[in-house]
């Protein structure tokens, strides 16, 4: 039979342009499928898992191509569906295909190595016929067994080791040996089960007998296992070992008895990393009659558009109406992903979509470790046994879920979908999952709800203009009123000294009613750490990180300031640095400041905070968020994370501390921003029964937005962004892509800068603003231009990136600008 070659592209997770042809062995011909990982050299020194994309009989052009050395997967581990998805997201936030795949895949895929150098079986130690690098080398792997190709250059003390290495391969002195390492390791537990010889009664029986007259501690365990089994015995019944030593408070040593006997036998199987998991089930809630309408209307809506925005006042009873969509999609075999912005709000809206839905309902984000993310890819992927878990139907997550291997996704629900947190900064690719999802459901034919109270302006402008379907929802579910809005001006409560730290005397009025009356209370401070800066009272220096241009923050917990930049920190200075004077002050205050000064005004109080520095660990978010619905805190203080969808019933009051920060930054996006902000977390006051206070401390009580918010009037908010919008061509009206250039010379950025500006504006013309320094002009030494270009919105935007493409393609090609980092994010938040 005649041996046909094969050849593979492989794409590799690397910010490199395009995918690398390689050669399958005759002997892997039927071995290799698309969406597969096999294992494949790139360049001299390394060794990655790459994916096969595509399978041929086309030789390269160019070059002899270098043999795949194993494949990794016996399935496919990537769909078509999902190439077809990374390959939009590349080409829609120009970014390369290798750095989709990079964000895509778990880290437990992502495989890679250094060619690791061995001495050869056959090497006999002989210094009359080596020279002298050689010698070095292998007296260095006499000592140290395998050295990689990089300590080899440092040991014979020159870069270009590979014609050496060449050498002493072909005269068998050394060989190379390829290690990757597989790092997902599934999970496995040792069952337990009877031999089939003692499932026979009387067998047993005899065994029991046996046992009585020298081997109690054996006759126990044996009982123990058989009340466990229950009677009559089960053929295939097995319990895990580390349950039957503990439920029969057995040793290891009877259980190694009566395994040498042939009595048990161990098993290792595979078994969940989430089978902690809550299964009781509450199928049966009713619609109110607002509710129903809505359900209908986005039923009628789904029919006519692919993507509904559902516009509903915060504690509208969202979540109802997306439990009722989700059971027709499941009833029909489809799949379900549920998107959310923070991990914070999983806590809550995984239990109840598991009391409803049971082990049906799987989670993915980036706090499960690498082993767990595996095995959630590879249940959805259908590679993990039934046996280990229950197919999940359902996914919940933040925007990293979206890149499951789905195959029969059919609804999408984008809850929050304002929220910025849906966007990707840094690495590339800097995508938009809210937008991206619904390229992803249109590769399903899957239908997409966005739910917010809140929603980006520019989604509502796609529902206004009948882009998207829209089904509005104005009432609170119950009935319950709206939270009244007291807004607080600070310079008249600085006037009349009636100010505490940094709590108006009506917010703390009310605090102490709410807690009187057995309420509970969440304030909301935008910035964590103690105090935004340390200021001298006598020259005004301000302390700021040697590698960004930003002030660090006071900690007060760690006696630390802080960059929340580049997580570099140093003690708090004694004196000025720049004049010597021991006037050091704090400026400005952070959530942790606010929950000790807090602490000392309400020392009865039970305060917790959650921000970025309490929810690192785990299960730091379940935790606080526990404490919080079991009333075991009173109040809880936090930056926007407690401003996200989170529900709690017996919540009386909040407070919005600083309304001006978020108001007075410096982007097109700040009022649509402080809007939804404080409309989000007015939206926590008041879920249950009474109607719940929102106390806003500002210093400009008249501003149009806190006037906006005060009247809950999201439209008012919408037609001024517009009219603002368009007057200064911004979304919807326009498309955004920024360009930012990275260096570590300032003189050099800023000519190079101004190099790419010129052909850029030769190009587009005065849809091209910049070169300017961001806001935060230097990161981690890196000194940052930016440059932003503007699309008219009916314009073909593929044929206007491709132009962008061209340009900065043009600039890398000259010689003094190549090492300056370019980077593009299109749509930027």
């Amino acid at each position: 039979m005649e041996r046909v070659t094969l050849f593979v592209d492989v794409l590799l997770p690397l910010p490199l342009p395009g995918t690398f042809t390689y050669r399958v062995p005759f002997a892997l011909n039927d071995a290799v499928q698309a969406g597969q990982r096999v294992s494949v050299q790139f360049g001299p020194r390394k060794v990655y898992a790459g994916l096969i994309v595509k399978i041929h009989q086309q030789p390269p052009q160019k070059g002899i191509p270098k043999y795949i050395l194993s494949v990794l997967d016996s399935r496919p581990v990537v769909n078509d569906f999902q190439l077809r998805f990374w390959q939009w997201i590349a080409g829609y936030y120009m970014s390369t295909l290798g750095e989709v795949m990079a964000a895509a895949l778990p880290s437990a895929f992502k495989l890679s190595s250094e060619s690791k150098v061995v001495l050869s079986p056959d090497f006999v130690p002989d210094t009359e016929t080596l020279s002298e690098p050689e010698y070095r080398l292998t007296e260095a792997l006499l000592q140290k067994k395998k050295l990689t190709v990089h300590e080899v250059s440092r040991i014979v003390g020159y870069q270009k080791v590979l014609p050496l290495l060449k050498t002493m391969i072909e005269r068998r002195l050394i060989m190379m040996e390829e290690e990757l390492v597989q790092q997902y390791k599934p999970k496995k537990t040792k069952m337990i089960k009877l031999s089939e010889a003692f499932l026979d009664e009387r067998a047993l029986q005899q065994l029991m007998d046996q046992l009585s007259k020298r081997a109690h501690k054996q006759l126990e365990l044996l009982m123990g296992f058989l009340t466990l089994s229950g009677f009559p015995l089960k053929k295939d019944f097995s319990v895990s070992k580390s349950d039957l030593l503990h439920k029969t408070q057995a040793s290891e040593n009877a259980l190694k008895a009566l395994t040498d006997k042939g009595v048990f036998v161990q098993e290792e199987v595979v078994i969940s990393r989430f089978t902690g998991e809550n299964n009781e089930t509450e199928k049966t809630f009713s619609l109110s009659a607002e509710q129903q309408k809505a359900f209908h209307s986005l039923k009628e809506q789904m029919q006519e558009h692919r993507v509904v925005l559902l516009h509903g006042v915060t504690s509208s009873g969202k979540t109802e109406l997306y439990i009722k969509l989700m059971e027709e999609a499941l009833a029909e075999g489809k799949q379900v992903l549920y998107l959310l912005p923070e991990i914070a709000l999983t806590t809550q809206i995984i239990n109840r979509l598991r009391k409803h839905f049971g082990d049906e309902v799987g989670v993915y984000h980036s706090r499960y470790n690498q082993n767990e993310r595996a095995e959630v890819w590879e249940n959805v992927a259908g590679i993990q046994s039934a046996e280990v878990h229950k197919p999940y139907r359902i996914i919940l997550g933040p925007r990293s879920a979206m890149f499951l291997p789905f195959d029969r996704l059919g609804l999408v629900i984008v809850d929050e979908e304002h929220d910025s947190s849906y966007k990707q900064f840094d690495p590339a690719p800097r995508y938009n999952a809210r937008d991206a999802v619904i390229y992803l459901a249109g590769l399903h034919d899957a239908r997409v709800v966005l739910g917010s109270a809140t929603p980006a302006v520019e989604t509502y402008f796609n529902a206004q203009n009948g882009k998207y379907g829209l089904v509005e929802l104005s009432e609170r579910f119950g009935g319950v009123k709206m939270p009244e809005i007291i807004v607080v001006n600070m310079k008249e409560e600085k006037r009349r000294r009636m100010l505490k730290s940094h709590f108006s005397s009506v917010l703390l009025h009310h605090i102490q009613a709410a807690l009187d009356d057995k309420k509970q209370v969440i304030l909301f401070q935008n910035r964590r750490g103690f105090s935004t800066r340390i200021e001298c009272e006598q020259c005004n220096w301000v302390p700021e990180c040697k590698y960004c241009d930003v002030t660090m923050t006071y900690h007060k917990k760690s006696q630390l300031l802080k960059c929340h930049y580049c997580g570099y920190s140093r003690p708090v200075p004694a004196v000025c640095e720049h004049c010597g004077s021991p006037n050091l002050v704090m400026q400005g205050f952070g959530t942790e400041k606010v929950e000790e000064e807090l602490a000392m005004i309400l020392p009865d109080a039970k305060i917790d905070r959650m921000d970025l520095d309490t929810t690192r660990a785990k299960n730091a978010f379940q935790r606080i968020i526990y404490d919080f619905e079991n009333r075991k805190t009173d109040i809880l203080t936090g930056t926007q994370m407690v401003t996200k969808g989170l529900d709690f019933e017996n919540v009386q009051v909040v407070g919005i501390l600083s309304a001006d920060n978020m108001l007075s930054f410096p982007d097109f996006r700040a009022h649509e921003r402080s809007f939804q902000m404080m409309e989000q977390v007015s939206g926590r006051a008041g879920r249950k029964d009474k109607q719940g206070i929102v106390i806003i401390q500002t210093w400009q009580p008249k501003h149009p937005v806190i006037q906006d918010v005060v009247q809950h009037d999201y439209q008012s908010m919408y037609n001024r962004q517009l009219a603002e919008r368009w007057r200064f061509r911004y979304p919807p009206y326009y498309r955004l892509v920024m360009v930012k250039l990275k260096h570590k010379k300032p003189e050099l950025l800023n000519e190079a800068a101004a190099v790419l500006a010129r052909d850029m504006k030769a190009r587009f013309g005065n849809l091209v603003y910049g070169p300017e320094y961001p806001m935060v002009s230097r990161v981690k030494n890196w000194y940052i231009k930016q440059i932003m270009l503007k699309i008219k919105r009916n314009e073909q935007l593929s044929d206007r990136k491709k132009e962008l493409q061209e340009a900065i393609s043009e600039f890398k090609k000259q010689t003094p600008y190549k090492s300056v980092r370019v980077q593009i994010d299109v749509d930027p938040q």
